[in-house]
């Protein structure tokens, strides 16, 4: 056996027939959760595989055990058809292996040049560094200043340099967790045509970990599908079908609206969507509190640094049984709004009101004191604290309700958390396993769980599918439509249209800060849509 220290004979000169990594009955557990169970995958150069599961499949956990990130309990490792062991990233970098992960792992004070050339051993000179970095934004259609302050950037803008830096050191075994969630999807195309181009013209290996139907159909040669922690298919993609794949994926029919947000697809038939009455029995399904709306949102003004306006003059109605969607290109105002809406920015001019009630927005808990909850859209960020264990999440917002005499009762907290996993199906080994064990699904069930506790008049939910597979998404947009049933007023903040289209009463759209149009959901098309998010009137 050999590790990473010694050179692999022959690399990049071995025949196509050779895999040039297998993994062999990898095994990996936490706890009493087996992440991965006997899993064997080949990879071959010149080929892109995908590999497709739900939240908490296993597919992430295996492909951290390739890079060194994750030591397997069982199993073993060959590259270029020799046994090694990868015990850490910097192995697997020796050996030209290389990750973009889920989530970033940037450093928000330093530029993008900065972040890029971290790590790398040596004297660094900027200008050579900035001229690669160019190099490969142009080659990948990943355009992004050198200089820019990485803090600065928009979530789309860092995926970019994620992947810059990983392409930065030339790997012959590339792996992608997740690349495209935060990218348009021109920007997504343009990154898979020519990572094409490459991996054929260079004989790199690629894996695709994805829950996007639509991408490893679209840009891979073979899919690996897993289901909790086991391999349950295997197929040439071009034997492969959007509806086949969904069913592998969650063991059961989906419905059409979360396979075709998984596809990626914005059509939206009009014989699937719910009829106009939907939202009216929403509304009185229960009997309004006043007739006030549940949220107002009377000329806002919020100014960033150096005065710009990220909100400018914006007004919103929101009543009780409704939902609301925001439409918009990322970066026109929608995470200020939710911002806002969180009690984390103040107002430089005009007001929110919750319940006819005037609310301060830049005091924290205010708006969740008024009734507001919030998923907010990173979770990562802003929605939970990694370290700390499941039922120290759901009660965090309010500790109050598992306190006795100012002090925490340990029983109570599990009781309570307990309630809450089995009323919402989080997959975790119990209130006491900490929130990382968790996969991104079953976390966004938690701070779903936690802020529906509090039995909100309003719910802003910020990209509350974003990063989910097919049978996550079926599970929130369902829990979305129950909440607006029992009369609370839900505004939805997504980049994704075909789940506005599905799901909103009515339709606001915000281009550089400012509400540009309002459609009902009959009068609203992907035309007209596109049009107001481009700032063009519709």
């Amino acid at each position: 056996m050999i590790d990473a220290t010694t050179q692999l004979a022959g690399a990049g000169g071995s025949g196509p027939s050779v895999p040039v990594v297998e993994l062999i009955g990898i095994t990996k557990r936490f706890g009493g959760i087996v992440a991965c169970d006997q899993v064997d995958l080949t990879l071959y150069r010149s080929r892109i595989h995908g590999i497709l599961g739900e939240n908490g499949a296993g597919k992430s956990t295996l492909m951290k055990v390739l890079i060194g990130l994750v030591l397997p309990d069982a199993g073993s490792i060959r590259i270029d058809g020799r046994p090694c062991t990868i015990h850490d990233p910097l192995a697997a970098a020796e050996l030209g292996i290389a990750m973009v992960h889920q989530h970033f792992s940037l450093v928000d004070q330093l530029t993008v040049w900065e972040n890029v050339a971290l790590g790398e051993a040596g004297r660094l000179k900027s200008a050579g560094v900035r001229d690669r970095v160019a190099a490969i934004s142009r080659q990948y259609g990943l355009e992004v200043d050198p200089d820019a302050q990485v803090g600065s950037l928009t979530a789309g803008l860092r995926q970019r340099v994620e992947i810059i830096k990983c392409l930065r050191r030339d790997p012959h075994i590339l792996v992608f967790d997740e690349p495209t969630s935060v990218l348009t999807p021109e920007e997504s195309e343009q990154l898979f045509d020519t990572l094409r181009e490459v991996v054929a013209a260079e004989e790199r290996a690629v894996v695709l970990v994805s829950h996007k139907l639509d991408e490893v159909l679209h840009a891979t040669d073979e899919i690996t599908i897993m289901r909790q922690g086991r391999i349950v298919d295997r197929r040439p993609t071009q034997e492969a079908d959007v509806r086949s794949l969904a069913r592998a994926m969650v063991g059961r029919e989906v419905s059409l609206r979360s396979e075709r947000a998984a596809f990626g697809l914005a059509e939206i038939e009009e014989a699937d969507r719910e009829p106009d009455g939907g939202g009216e029995d929403r509304q009185s399904a229960e009997t309004t509190k006043s007739d006030e709306p549940a949220l107002r949102i009377e000329g806002v003004m919020v100014k960033g640094r150096g005065g710009a306006r990220l909100l400018d003059d914006i007004s919103l109605d929101l009543g009780a049984g409704e939902i609301v969607g925001v439409a918009g290109v990322e970066g026109n105002g929608q995470r200020t709004l939710g911002d806002l809406l969180s009690s984390l920015v103040p107002l430089d001019a005009g007001r929110v009101v919750v319940n006819g009630e005037g609310v301060s927005t830049g005091s924290p808990g205010a708006m969740a004191k008024a009734g507001v909850a919030v998923i907010p859209e990173d979770r990562h960020d802003s929605g939970v604290v990694l370290d700390m264990t499941v039922a120290e999440n759901l009660l965090m917002v309010d500790p109050h309700r598992a306190a006795r005499h100012g002090v925490m009762d340990k029983r109570t907290v599990t009781g309570i958390a307990q309630q809450m996993i089995d009323e919402f199906d989080i997959g975790c080994s119990g209130p006491d396993a900490p929130l990382w064990s968790l996969s991104g699904g079953n976390q966004q069930r938690v701070v779903l769980a936690r802020e529906l506790a509090a039995e909100p008049d309003v719910l802003v939910a910020a990209q509350p599918t974003r990063g989910l597979d097919v049978g996550a998404i079926e599970y929130m947009t369902d829990r979305l439509r129950q909440t607006a049933i029992g009369g609370v007023a839900v505004l939805l903040i997504s980049s994704e249209l075909e789940e506005i289209l599905e799901l909103a009463d009515r339709i606001v759209v915000m281009s550089r800060g400012r509400v540009v149009g309002e459609l009902s959901r009959a009068e609203a098309t992907l035309e007209t849509l596109g049009l107001l998010m481009g700032g063009s009137a519709a």
